[in-house]
């Protein structure tokens, strides 16, 4: 056994995902208008609240951080480019027909189509992009059990 393994585990009550992003409104717009998602907080002076954040389900929050105070955060590494991917969300839906629209909602608020929606391997899927290039899967089947 590991030192990592002797610890006792650790219970995160609420997890962060944090996105760079090129233009704060177009971002809200995507994911409000786009996935229906509901903005937490109070709007700013554009209209949009600050920070960013959504909540995608109890514990899970997902905030928005525009490019400049992304790189601040993470500490003068470079911010991944629009055309480069470090990581793939994932989003279950109930079946096909539930993929094909959740990524046809995507493209329709400016996001583009990565995969479109089809049989793969490990169930039926489709990917999307949103607006500043992070690519998000639909699956109607869950990849990790």
């Amino acid at each position: 056994m590991n030192d990592l393994q002797k610890g006792p585990s650790m219970q995160l009550s609420r997890v962060i995902v944090s996105l760079p992003v090129a233009d704060r409104r177009a971002s809200f717009a995507f994911y409000r208008d786009g996935l229906g998602l509901d903005a937490i907080g109070e709007a700013a002076q554009d209209g949009v609240p600050e920070p960013l954040q959504f909540a995608l389900n109890d514990g899970l929050r997902l905030m928005l951080v525009p490019s400049g105070g992304f790189g601040w955060v993470i500490g003068g590494r470079e911010v991944a480019g629009r055309d480069q991917s470090e990581c793939v969300f994932s989003l279950h839906a109930d079946d096909e027909a539930a993929v094909a629209e959740v990524i046809e909602r995507a493209h329709r608020a400016g996001g583009s189509v990565v995969t479109p929606p089809g049989p793969q391997p490990w169930g039926y899927a489709g990917a999307f992009c949103d607006p500043d290039g992070h690519v998000w899967m639909v699956t109607s089947q869950t990849l990790l059990v």
